[in-house]
């Protein structure tokens, strides 16, 4: 099992930063991939962004491609989310994600990730 935590959220005011941290703990070899989704009231979770832990490589949400970055840090275990530019819509609560297979393909499906953090709310006023 992989445990994961989520942490730096808050309120901020748009245009903004914010950066996003997630850590894992367990079996953590078993991780091919880390993402983030996030969620707003009555609906469903949605991709932003991907990292392959093995060689960093990282993929992104058409919505938040240029303003959002992710990466991970191998040693420490944890990914993280840079996000810039923050605007209201991106008002959510944001959940990392662990996949221990990952493909490209479906990197946007709930279903390729494993493990699921307890999200962490991003508020965004205009």
């Amino acid at each position: 099992q992989v445990q994961l935590v989520e942490s730096g959220g808050g309120s901020v005011q748009a245009g903004t930063s914010l950066r996003l941290s997630c850590v894992a703990s367990g079996r953590t070899a078993n991780i091919d991939a880390m993402g983030w989704f996030r969620q707003t009231p009555g609906k469903d979770q949605i991709f932003v962004a991907a990292v392959r832990w093995t060689d960093g490589k990282d993929y992104y949400a058409d919505s938040v491609k240029g303003r959002f970055s992710i990466s991970r840090d191998k040693l420490k275990r944890t990914a993280f989310l840079q996000m810039n530019g923050l605007k209201p819509d991106d008002t959510a609560v944001y959940y990392c994600a662990a996949a221990r297979r990952f493909e490209v393909a479906a990197m946007t499906w709930m279903t390729t990730y494993d493990y699921w953090g307890q999200g962490t709310q991003v508020t965004v006023s205009s």
